[in-house]
């Protein structure tokens, strides 16, 4: 299996993700699906492609509650679960755009997909304006919005949730994790009992 290693230091900090979309909030009046959309990438790390093809249909919004979101990736649909806050954000996305149960959930100004190409822009336009101007700036204005998603995968496994968990909420195996972020697994000088360790090696010792 062979699976590039996003390296370290082109990951987003949670402060930069914020920071970026709250930049994007401001500055979408013309297509305001953008910033919702952008928003789902990085809070429920879907594939922009998934997000893109989300319909109304396929979230279920309880007030006060958990929701649930269906993706889909090459046939497959996954549920992932979305927090009260981000449910409540939705709800009013949906409330706002005027959307019914068989819309798209983020529309273009003609009401068919949004564009990929305007989404990127104004996901570059973020980056010129928030990123600081270090020796990886002028690379990052040409990464993919897919980065949040990256971004996000790689905090969820510092912070110690199972990588089980984050597999089954991103849609990959938990291999592709470890061979995707291996600087989250491990890397920690650790005390190892070698006496327990022994024991649990040896097998029942055999008849000659």
């Amino acid at each position: 299996m062979s699976i590039e290693v996003i390296d370290e230091e082109w990951l987003l900090s949670v402060e930069q993700v914020r920071s970026l979309l709250e930049w994007i909030r401001g500055h979408t009046s013309a297509d305001r699906a953008v910033y919702p959309f952008i928003r789902t990438v990085a809070e429920q790390v879907l594939r922009p492609g998934e997000a893109r093809a989300l319909r109304v249909r396929d979230v279920v919004l309880p007030k006060d509650d958990w929701g649930v979101l269906t993706a889909r990736h090459r046939g497959v649909a996954r549920k992932v679960p979305v927090q009260p806050q981000f449910v409540e954000f939705l709800r009013e996305w949906i409330d706002e755009a005027g959307l019914r149960e068989d819309d798209l959930l983020f529309r273009g100004r003609r009401g068919g997909p949004l564009s990929g190409s305007v989404c990127q822009r104004v996901w570059e336009q973020a980056q010129e304006a928030v990123l600081p101007r270090d020796e990886l700036y002028s690379w990052r204005l040409g990464e993919p919005i897919t980065i949040l998603r990256e971004s996000r995968l790689a905090e969820w496994l510092r912070i110690g949730i199972s990588s089980f968990t984050v597999a089954e909420l991103a849609g990959v195996a938990p291999v592709w994790l470890a061979l995707r972020y291996p600087y989250c697994f491990g890397g920690e000088d650790v005390d190892i009992d070698w006496d327990r360790l022994a024991k649990a090696m040896a097998l029942p010792k055999l008849k000659r």
